[in-house]
């Protein structure tokens, strides 16, 4: 017998059309490369949001070369269709500027500073105050330091570069969080199922409850929910931003949602459908996810149905992304710690976090009011957390916290007022504290004691009087503690 053939020999013969298809995605960018318009389809690339590049609008042929070399680059290292697109907005706005401004430049050779910061009053001119105005400068710089490692132009000078402070500082801005009068009435069971699309309404549960983004969540997978070793249920999903998968804990309500969803999902096309909303049309394999799009105008449409208002009567506006925000702002602010927020929301960075931590101020504020606060005579300090002049005083103690921190309680003293007791805090009328410092005032009580009965062997009277009356205080702050931590404690 002879040797069988091998398993490359035995497939179909290739049709001339194969191999012309073949020929042709093999040398797609030989295609596109020279178009000033390129279609992102033709060369392998899908992108929801974008269909096309253009370097049209790029007046100069050596700069458009460039940035095309530039574009097709960040392509092959993995960048978005959105922020090569983002680039080359920047590289036609400076072409433009070149074009109207400064026409006799011929090449990147032509370029100085002083040009570049003619151009940087250009910018600021039309876009101040805007993130238009941090991208188009700093995008540039991308595209002038990528020239520069890679050495496609050595004739570019170093002195053209933007510098830190040539870009503006992005104003810190709170999160956008919704009101919990307004999340009331988004997550009113009765609300919830004016829903006439349970796939929508899922979506929207998926956003309050795990804090996704809107791209992100309508391209889950079928398979989105995985266990651990414990049983307890974890969503796993795409993070396209960061471009890492990534796992975020949620509850069996929502567990069975998305199981009732894969149902509805098989029904529909039961040979098995790889995304959890396949778009209901023209998506023979189901393979395609619903446009994030066309979710935001059936919210728009929901909230109107709903008549959802705030607490001034006003119409609300909601977008996706308000849920992330909040979802955010509530877990700081019911004393989650930061890191575990950042792992929920897959935050790159604490500084993202550090965005919804600026809220926890009201967490702080809380505790601040609902911790018993004693003076030095024992007495309990009170507030009225809605009297007028409760921001005052919480500000006043914030300032204190931070600047007058004792190691057994906090100073009540305004800072702009100087202090006549000279640290000696227990025989001070102004001095504030709580049960937590408890330990710390049964040492000071203890090293105290011993100090008077050194002081007593010596003869020292002066010094036995100013620490009797530590004494007393102390004695009298740790016993209103005590009692008051018997009574949390109950019987």
């Amino acid at each position: 017998m002879s040797e069988p053939l091998p398993l490359t020999t035995q497939q179909p013969p290739r049709t001339e059309r194969d191999r012309g298809h073949t020929t042709r995605r093999a040398s797609a960018w030989d295609f596109e490369y020279d178009k000033d318009t390129w279609q992102l389809r033709e060369l392998g690339i899908r992108d929801r949001q974008l269909a096309r590049v253009s370097f049209e609008g790029i007046p100069q042929f050596w700069l458009k070369a460039l940035a095309k070399r530039w574009a097709r680059w960040r392509f092959s290292s993995g960048l978005g269709a959105g922020s090569v697109s983002i680039g080359t907005r920047a590289v036609t706005s400076f072409g433009q500027f070149l074009t109207n401004i400064a026409p006799a430049v011929q090449g990147l050779g032509d370029l100085d500073r002083e040009l570049l910061e003619r151009y940087l009053a250009e910018v600021h001119s039309r876009y101040a105050g805007t993130v238009t105005h941090r991208m188009l400068i700093g995008q540039l710089n991308l595209f002038f330091t990528t020239i520069r490692q890679h050495g496609w132009d050595d004739s570019l000078p170093s002195t053209v570069t933007f510098y830190s402070e040539d870009i503006p500082k992005e104003g810190a801005r709170l999160p956008r969080a919704l009101s919990e009068a307004v999340m009331a009435q988004l997550e009113d069971p009765e609300n919830m199922a004016k829903w006439n699309n349970p796939s929508y309404e899922l979506i929207t549960l998926i956003l309050m409850r795990c804090g996704l983004r809107i791209t992100d969540t309508v391209q889950l997978p079928t398979d989105c929910v995985i266990h651990d070793q414990d049983g307890a249920p974890y969503l796993r999903y795409l993070n396209h931003k960061m471009k890492r998968e990534a796992l975020v804990p949620i509850d069996e309500d929502l567990t069975e949602a998305i199981t009732a969803q894969r149902r509805r999902v098989h029904q529909e096309w039961p040979d098995g459908a790889p995304v959890l909303f396949p778009r209901a049309t023209r998506n023979g394999n189901g393979d395609v996810p619903v446009a994030d799009g066309v979710y935001r105008k059936a919210l728009h449409r929901w909230l109107k149905r709903c008549d959802v208002r705030d607490e001034h009567g006003d119409t609300v506006r909601v977008v996706p992304h308000s849920f992330r925000h909040t979802l955010g702002t509530r877990l700081i602010n019911q004393d989650v710690p930061q890191e575990v927020v950042r792992r929920i929301l897959d935050h790159d960075s604490h500084a993202m976090t550090a965005h919804y931590a600026r809220l926890s101020d009201t967490t702080i504020r809380r505790h601040w009011e609902a911790a018993r606060k004693v003076n030095i005579q024992g007495e309990t300090v009170t507030l009225d957390p809605d009297g007028p002049l409760a921001e005052a005083a919480w500000a006043k103690q914030r300032v204190g916290r931070a600047t007058q921190a004792l190691p057994n309680g906090y100073c009540g003293l305004p800072v702009q007022q100087s202090c006549p007791h000279a640290n000696a805090c227990l025989s001070c009328p102004m001095f504030i504290t709580t049960a937590e410092f408890l330990p710390e005032h049964r040492q000071h009580r203890k090293q105290t004691v011993e100090i008077i009965t050194a002081a007593e062997a010596r003869g020292q009277q002066r010094l036995i009087e100013m620490n009797q009356q530590v004494l007393g205080n102390l004695d009298q702050i740790i016993t209103t503690l005590e009692n008051d931590e018997d009574a949390e404690a109950g019987p």
